[in-house]
């Protein structure tokens, strides 16, 4: 499983699938703890190295900006058609292009087309009734519920916590909004 700029949500899986052997590439970690290998920059050489890896399901999980706004498109799609890769996007449906995305799951495999992609999110969002993804027997949707796991209450209590700890003592927050970047 590779990862393009993931932040706690997707980390948990991250782990698990570490710890059962995959490898686990990535654009960043906090902690310097996963991913397996390290790929960054933002321009297209950099993103097509790190999409020239070895990926079986690319998870997307980063925030949407005017540099993450399209920024996968058919050019990155046929590179991991390739491998038939499975897309995850759990971040924002604006990142990938959706007519793009569309052309490349209806693309027959032996033709370098995706294996399928589960969708928490779309453009636009809620998915209209009249979108083919609707129709694609490779393509799950789900109603923008992926931060919504078993633990989140308790994560956010844990981190509300710390970051009170944290600004008590003068030490760095958690988790803080950058308005300028945009997330």
């Amino acid at each position: 499983m590779d990862v393009i700029a993931y932040t706690a949500s997707p980390r948990t899986t991250l782990e698990s699938k570490k710890d059962v052997g995959y490898i686990v590439p990535g654009t960043g970690d906090p902690d310097g703890l996963i991913p397996s290998a390290w790929y960054s920059g933002m321009d297209k050489s950099s993103l097509h190295n790190f999409l020239k890896q070895d990926i079986d399901v690319l998870l997307i999980a980063v925030p949407l900006t005017p540099a993450t706004t399209h920024f996968l498109g058919a050019e990155e799609l046929a590179i991991l058609g390739k491998r038939n890769a499975f897309i995850v996007n759990i971040a924002r449906g604006a990142i990938l292009k959706q007519d793009d995305l569309i052309s490349a799951l209806k693309k027959p495999i032996k033709e370098g087309g995706l294996r399928g992609a589960a969708l928490d999110v779309t453009d636009p969002e809620p998915l209209p009734k009249e979108s083919e993804l609707w129709d694609l027997e490779n393509v799950v949707v789900t109603p923008h519920i992926s931060g919504l796991g078993t633990h989140y209450v308790d994560r956010s209590f844990d981190i509300l916590e710390k970051n009170l700890s944290n600004l008590e003592t003068g030490k760095k927050l958690l988790n803080v909004v950058s308005r300028g970047k945009g997330y």
